[in-house]
């Protein structure tokens, strides 16, 4: 039996919450790097006659990661409540650095794009499970804006790739990757310090330890949890039980949507800005202009979600990026276009990283483990879709207005679909089919 006392030591040995929160923004900061440097070495690569990558072959490795994230998200959904967030942080961080240098060093297309694929695998598992491991050990009233905090840190990864191969144009896009490596060292005895998810541990019967974390952090006692696993097939039961499929499936359809924009603008942005007639060293800064709208967005987007709930957020984010995609096809002056690209940052990106925050607060904690990892999973096939969608438009000979009215149509599903996301009342659902609201 452990004692007050015991309990009080573990507390007091916890990371601090700014801590937890750098941490995790680092982590977040890789990430976003990791997905949004190949989009910046596309048009060196495709340049570059080493690996022998036209536009249709670039589309396809475009593909992979996002091919590596469905196969990683599903794989977290289905074993985080067996082995908890914290290891799979752990163990996903090394995974998608290996894939970077996998990346670094390949000698042809095909190795490269097994790197891509690598990356994608450990992205898909630590871009939900940091999501769901910060709202355990977030206050209520904070989970939207640390999520926001932490994902503005995903930006700012996302916002050095431009910027790096802008400064390294006249050097090796291979400096990218091996660019991505170096954090990891830095990263890696950090990780150990911080605590597991007190939602995990009750789980898991170390009661006594979740009670010194949630003391440590302020928290109130997460509800008690009666069974180790969510539902049957992989926690999908859970997820598709009576009164929690309906905003399920809407959770889905929203993923497909904002990572069809995630991944699509990410991979052929700095290539559709070239087409539309900017030089390449412009249509680099125009995508890092995008990446500190992304980082400003989700602090304040984040901020207001914690007060008027996220659901609103994530509608006006979405219907920003399209209205922004449709005002570009229209060749405004370049002030008005960077100003676009900065407003745009939080339409096309900032939509699916407050998505992330709609799922984990309308989720009950329980669910919200293996909820997120599940959508985006599922969402994981925008991934797919988005970069490949780019290539077929790019090299289809259409006017170049079509390379912007592409992925605004998803834009405006995604926020159709936002909108139908019912309220939610105690751990049910109002407004879907079948929900008892009580």
């Amino acid at each position: 039996m452990k004692t007050t006392k015991d309990t009080a030591v573990r507390s007091r040995r916890l990371t601090s919450s700014g801590g937890l929160l750098a941490i995790a923004w680092v982590i977040s900061s890789l990430e976003g790097y990791d997905l949004a440097v190949y989009g910046a070495s596309v048009p060196a690569i495709l340049k570059n006659t080493s690996l022998g990558v036209d536009v249709s072959s670039a589309g396809f490795i475009g593909s992979l990661v996002g091919i590596g994230m469905l196969v990683g998200a599903a794989f977290a959904g289905a074993v985080v409540h067996r082995f908890g967030p914290l290891r799979l942080i752990t163990g996903a961080v090394v995974i998608f650095s290996l894939g970077m240098l996998m990346s670094a060093v390949a000698p042809s297309a095909e190795i490269f794009g097994l790197g891509r694929l690598v990356v994608g695998l450990g992205l898909g598992v630590v871009l939900p499970t940091i999501n769901a491991y910060i709202a355990d050990l977030s206050t209520p009233s904070r989970v939207s804006r640390n999520v926001g905090l932490i994902m503005s840190g995903y930006a700012a990864g996302a916002l050095c790739a431009p910027l790096f191969a802008a400064a390294l144009v006249d050097f090796s896009f291979r400096w990218l990757y091996v660019i991505g490596v170096v954090p990891v060292l830095v990263l890696a005895p950090l990780l150990r310090k911080l605590p597991e998810s007190p939602v995990h541990l009750r789980r898991t019967g170390r009661v006594d330890d979740a009670e010194a974390v949630e003391a440590g952090y302020g928290l109130p006692a997460a509800p008690p949890v009666t069974t180790k696993r969510p539902g049957r097939f992989m926690g999908l039961g859970a997820l598709l039980a009576k009164g929690v499929w309906w905003p399920t499936l809407l959770f889905w359809v929203m993923s497909f949507c904002g990572l069809l924009l995630v991944f699509g603008i990410s991979a052929w942005l700095p290539t559709i800005m070239q087409d539309a007639g900017y030089s390449v060293g412009s249509a680099l800064l125009q995508a890092a202009a995008m990446w500190v709208g992304v980082g400003v967005g989700v602090i304040a987007g984040g901020r207001v979600a914690d007060v008027v709930g996220p659901k609103s957020v994530v509608v006006i984010a979405f219907l920003v990026g399209t209205i922004s995609l449709v005002l570009m096809s229209l060749n405004p002056t370049i002030w008005i276009l960077y100003v676009l690209m900065f407003v745009s940052g939080f339409g096309f990106i900032g939509a699916q990283i407050m998505g992330n925050a709609l799922i984990v607060t309308r989720y009950p904690a329980e669910l919200r483990g293996n909820g997120l990892p599940w959508a985006l999973a599922v969402g994981r096939l925008g991934a797919i879709v988005g970069p490949t969608l780019g290539a077929v438009v790019l090299s289809s000979g259409v006017p170049s207005q079509w390379n912007f009215y592409a992925f605004a149509i998803p834009a405006l599903i995604g926020a159709s679909v936002a909108l139908l996301v019912p309220r939610m009342i105690g751990d049910r659902y109002a407004a879907a089919p079948g929900a008892t609201v009580r």
